[in-house]
């Protein structure tokens, strides 16, 4: 058994900053590919739905990735620590490819949304186990040059996908199909460079899978999922349903408390929720998440359905959001390895994420593309500030040994708002929609088929539809949007005082600090302990010492025996320094004849 002291702080290797480029390539590649996955499918769910069939299931395509992602981001952590990081990050890769490729052969929805929550179990290692690699090869006060590049990676990757979809459905050569198939390519690739440049020292760890605390908080958080995306859709809020799923929810919670607890190696530890850095970074993420994931979801319906833009070009209006998450991800970064001050960041980025998500609140049918351009730039400046340094200021008030369930940790709760928040915002934009369609339907004297239970179909047929009944539902979904995103401002300032909370810790592996003088009593100490160390060796009889052993080493070899090499120590280096040392600690003796010094 290896002791936990061994086993919790390896000898660390220095990488050289080319070798972190390197291995960043691989971690950045995979996080590109995988992340794009989840958000690809947006713009093409109404093509994919209208060829498979099951309008019922629309929501569990998107849902069905981010429950699983959310569920298994904590155990990838724990599992890197029993069996490597670099061999979990293949086999999540390997998992990742091999779901995207039955997810574009699926012939029905059943099919298409079990492959796509296999792909949330591979994008949950991903994205966990590439913030713990950078964590074993980057010390705190670098990590922030890299950081930057990791967040911008993670904005570009989210907005990316739509973008990337709209142009695969506008492009009919293609097909919806090829959403899937279109990163498995870059994902083998991430694979190959992993494989030759990602070389880490094995560490023993002795560690096990905490089985009993797996399932209760897949299973705590599952419940809340399901409650959030079924609720008030499949079954109403107020019926036996929602209150089985939150008794079911709230009792794995506790039994997941219960068994963190008593489990010798749990996956969040307990005394993580000791550590006030932990807590306050965690919370602060969970808010990043539902203000981050309920925006970029929703954003490019107002661009599609009030303002008609093609999936293409309402792709192409998140581009100052991405430019913007990235600059100022990359500068902060820097800004951070220079001073090695964080703490300004995530606070000022989540208040610009609060003033971002009240800006898009104000959107209306006739806001103008610069208008829009530079709401969404000035979200994604916040989120740019935000996101990266709340993991490194997490990883940083960490112990060594609770590097991976840390950053899992960490991750895991802001998997887990960007999943609560596109249920939530998904319960509060429906609703709102309803109403306001039936009450200006009313108002209007328009009787359409179904009451107000209006169906809203494809963003091209509602584009089609008689003007007046378009005129109501683009105002309606206006009206919901801007509930929804007014929503979030509250969410993005509980992140602000999260994030002001923070003790701004100094990061660790900055420049060591230049060594204190020795005081004049240091000196005398240190003169006094060699000269009890040659009279020690001259008083030794023909005993052999280890004292008298250190000390003859000291000496050339030759032929003397020990005790005479160690007497020569002593007379020729160990004295004549004690003498030096006590000299220079003496103070200055007043000359009473001159009036100067003397020593």
């Amino acid at each position: 058994m290896v002791p936990e002291a061994q086993a919790a702080s390896p000898a660390r290797r220095h990488y050289t900053h080319r070798e972190i480029l390197e291995v960043m390539s691989g971690l950045m590649l995979a996080m590109l590919t995988s992340m794009i996955s989840t958000s690809v499918v947006g713009t093409a769910l109404p093509t994919i739905v209208g060829e498979l069939g099951g309008q019922d299931q629309y929501s569990w395509v998107a849902s069905a990735t981010m429950l699983t992602m959310t569920v298994s981001t904590p155990l990838w952590g724990k599992l890197s620590d029993l069996f490597g990081r670099k061999l979990l990050f293949q086999t999540a890769l390997g998992l990742f490819v091999a779901a995207s490729l039955v997810a574009g052969l699926s012939q029905d929805m059943g099919q298409l949304i079990a492959a796509r929550a296999v792909q949330g179990l591979g994008v949950g290692g991903l994205s966990a186990l590439s913030q713990v690699i950078l964590g074993d090869i980057v010390s705190p006060r670098e990590r922030g040059r890299y950081s930057g590049y990791m967040g911008a990676v993670f904005g570009i990757s989210t907005v990316a996908g739509p973008l990337l979809g709209g142009f695969i459905v506008d492009a009919e050569w293609l097909g919806w199909r090829w959403c899937f198939y279109v990163v498995v390519p870059f994902a083998a690739a991430a694979f190959i460079v992993i494989q030759k440049v990602l070389k880490l020292p094995r560490v023993k760890r002795d560690t096990s899978i905490d089985i009993w605390g797996a399932t209760t908080i897949t299973a705590a958080a599952s419940a809340l999922m399901l409650l959030l995306t079924l609720g008030g859709n499949d079954f109403a809020w107020n019926s036996v349903w929602t209150y089985a799923l939150s008794a079911f929810g709230l009792l794995m919670l506790a039994l997941a408390v219960l068994s963190e607890r008593t489990a010798r190696d749990p996956i969040l530890p307990p005394r993580l929720f000791r550590n006030r850095t932990f807590v306050l970074t965690g919370l602060a993420s969970l808010f990043v998440g539902m203000a981050m994931f309920g925006a970029m979801i929703y954003l490019p319906q107002y661009l599609q359905i009030v303002k008609g833009l093609s999936p293409t070009n309402s792709g192409l209006m998140t581009l100052p959001m991405v430019f913007a998450l990235f600059v100022s991800g990359v500068i902060s970064g820097k800004i951070v390895t220079t001073t090695g001050r964080w703490k300004v960041f995530p606070v000022v980025g989540m208040l610009l994420v609060a003033l971002g998500l009240f800006l898009l609140s104000r959107l209306h049918v006739e806001s103008s593309q610069w208008t829009i351009g530079l709401d969404v730039g000035v979200l994604g400046v916040g989120l740019g500030l935000s996101m990266q340094m709340l993991i490194l200021a997490a990883q940083n008030g960490s112990e060594l040994r609770d590097m991976a369930a840390t950053t899992a940790g960490v991750s895991f709760f802001r998997s887990l708002g960007g999943a609560v928040g596109v249920a939530a915002f998904g319960a509060i934009l429906n609703s709102r929609l309803k109403d306001e369609m039936a009450e200006m339907l009313k108002a209007a004297h328009i009787a359409v088929p179904g009451g107000s239970d209006v169906k809203l179909g494809s963003p091209a047929a509602i584009q089609h539809l008689p003007g007046p009944i378009r005129t109501i539902v683009l105002e309606s979904f206006t009206r919901g949007l801007e509930t929804v995103f007014l929503v979030g401002v509250p969410v993005a300032l509980l992140g602000f005082l999260a994030a002001a909370l923070l003790k701004e810790l100094p990061l660790r592996g900055g420049s060591a600090p230049e060594p204190a003088p020795l005081t004049r009593d240091d000196l005398v100490l240190a003169g006094l302990l060699l000269e009890l160390v040659a009279q020690r060796v001259e008083r030794a009889n023909g005993e052999r010492s280890a004292l008298l052993t250190a000390v003859a080493r000291m000496a050339p070899p030759d032929e003397r025996p020990e005790r005479e090499r160690a007497r020569a120590v002593a007379r020729t280096i160990l004295r004549p320094t004690s003498r030096a040392l006590i000299a220079q600690a003496s103070p200055p003796r007043k000359d009473l004849v001159s009036g100067g010094t003397s020593p």
